[in-house]
């Protein structure tokens, strides 16, 4: 299985629905809360995930994928199935 990390920060709905899809998918991930508050916040996010500064930034086996959007358009076509190893729905 490959290593899924969902950078968030709390209150944000694409994050929560990011989550959401991926637990409905079967796929596990890990979570890295970001306090955009907290100095320096956005550079971390932006180091992880490739360049993105929005939020939620998703990373599959280090490979940045981007937002919520990405996420499903990886879905529908069957590329984040073949990515994590799991079957498609």
């Amino acid at each position: 299985m490959a290593q899924v990390t969902v950078y968030a920060t709390p209150f944000c709905v694409y994050c929560v629905g990011a989550k959401r899809y991926l637990r409905r998918r079967g796929i596990a991930y890990d979570e890295v809360r970001i306090n955009i508050m907290s100095p320096g916040s956005r550079d971390r996010i932006q180091a992880a995930s490739g360049g993105g500064r929005t939020f939620p930034q998703i990373v599959i086996d280090g490979d940045p994928i981007g937002g919520f959007d990405r996420l499903r358009d990886l879905d529908h076509s069957g590329d984040l199935a073949r990515r994590v190893g799991s079957q498609p729905l």
